[in-house]
């Protein structure tokens, strides 16, 4: 009997649990789930008795760390990010792997070695993005390659949104994961990437302003802004002397642009903490970010401050959000970013009866001697309900299918790394794919000036 120890039973969690008690009588497994909350780990295997059972668990918590880790065959950390390293440290000292779909960090990275001497991998990155992105992304490539074809370009988008049947609000987004994350976006370094062999960037007050345009047939339009550093996916990616490379998310036409006014705005800001927040309202908290002229409306202020007219498609996005009404922000100390978050949470919340939505799309641009092509690939997933979300199917299938694959001794890659592999993500691309999560292709030979023009 082998044991599956999973830390962290949030929202993410619920498929990846799942997946892993359905599995666990045929490869005989033990699943144990903790939580700081131990009734969340409860609530996530019910149905599963038999195959799982819940703990307290405290990641700050020495024993708790050494007494759970040690005993377990693998480790699936859904722990907040900034913990993965600590389970991570405990998990190399007695010899045990650890999967997570967080980004990889440098402390991860530095534990490598390690690792490798004890014959465990430390996979990360293996959700849906970073993850399904990586993996689907390297078939294209390699395919490509291997046929001898030279690569001109490659872009990737995806998104959180939600699904068209839910879709009924002016932004046409609802949140599907972590808010914080989305009024964040684009912050905390520069956005840089390649585009036809030169450097580019993009200052944070423009990232929402300069977005691309894209259909996938059957869901509409889309309009994919910069993530913040292209650039490091060219080595990974083996993408070296490419002349564009560029990653993006993926949002419904129209939001950036009203995104891009709280931007300018300045009230995405988390750097610094504002005054009598506690009692403050909506409305006194937009206008404390204008001038001040007693004759003038907050709206009326506003819209000369952002040069929009009443009747701007923006101006509705945000008067929806109720940003002008008397409603009170009721957060002490709280950062600009922070007000921002509670006033979206209120408007942006999936009702019961709400479906979420992944979208995943790559161009990939190549040549061989004359022949210039583009090759598209989307993905389209609809969750079932609250609970098996597109987001949660997306991050923790993909997840659960590595740390399977490892307990079966078929990733036998050691170290710390993530799914850019072609015994990785093959395996694990085929199994997503029997399971519904397939991804649509499409390749058109296009002229030089067609291509140019792209």
């Amino acid at each position: 009997m082998k044991t599956i120890i999973i830390l962290g039973a949030g929202r993410s969690a619920s498929s990846l649990i799942h997946y892993l008690c359905g599995h666990a009588s045929a490869n005989e497994w033990h699943i144990k789930v903790g939580d700081y909350q131990k009734e969340l780990a409860d609530e996530k295997i019910k149905g599963f008795e038999k195959v799982a059972t819940a703990f307290q668990f405290d990641i700050n918590n020495e024993e708790h760390r050494e007494t759970y880790i040690s005993q377990a065959d693998i480790v699936v950390s859904l722990l907040p990010a900034r913990f993965h390293i600590e389970a991570a440290k405990v998990a190399v000292k007695h010899g045990v792997p650890l999967t997570t779909a967080s980004y990889i960090t440098e402390e991860m990275q530095a534990l490598s070695e390690e690792a490798k001497k004890k014959g465990i991998i430390l996979l990360n990155e293996i959700g849906l993005d970073p993850g399904i992105d990586h993996m689907s992304a390297m078939k294209m490539i390699e395919e490509v390659k291997e046929k001898g074809y030279s690569i001109e370009g490659f872009e990737s988008f995806t998104g959180g949104l939600v699904a068209p049947e839910s879709d009924n609000n002016p932004w046409n987004y609802k949140f599907t994961w972590n808010p914080r994350n989305v009024v964040l976006a684009g912050q905390g370094g520069a956005v840089r990437f390649l585009h036809n062999g030169k450097h580019k960037y993009i200052p944070y007050n423009k990232v929402f302003r300069r977005t691309e345009r894209i259909e996938i047939e059957g869901y509409g339009k889309f309009e994919g802004y910069a993530n913040r550093d292209s650039l490091k996916y060219v080595e990974k990616y083996g993408l070296q002397g490419v002349p564009t490379v560029y990653r993006g998310t993926l949002r419904r036409p129209g939001f950036c642009r009203a995104w891009s006014c709280f931007v300018t705005l300045g009230v995405t800001d988390d750097s610094y903490e504002m005054e009598n927040t506690q009692d403050m309202t909506y409305r006194e908290f937009i206008n404390s970010f204008l001038r001040y002229n007693p004759n003038d409306s907050v709206e009326l202020k506003l819209m000369q401050y952002l040069k929009l007219s009443q009747d701007d498609l923006e101006m509705e996005k945000l008067d929806w959000l109720d940003i002008f009404s008397d409603k009170k922000v009721g957060l002490p100390k709280a950062t600009p970013a922070q007000i921002l978050q509670k006033i979206l949470e209120e408007k942006w919340q999936l009702d019961p009866d709400d479906k979420d939505m992944i979208v995943m799309y790559h161009k990939l641009f190549y040549k061989k001697e004359d022949k210039n092509i583009l090759r598209t690939s989307h993905m389209v997933v609809k969750g079932k309900d609250q609970t098996y979300t597109a987001m949660s199917d997306t991050v923790g299938i993909p997840l659960a299918i590595a740390t399977k694959l490892i307990l079966q001794g078929k990733i036998t890659k050691t170290g710390t790394c993530i799914p850019i592999h072609k015994n990785i993500y093959e395996p694990v691309l085929e199994e997503l794919e029997s399971m519904g999560i397939t991804f649509t292709e499409q390749e058109v030979v296009m002229s030089p000036q067609e291509m140019s023009s792209l």
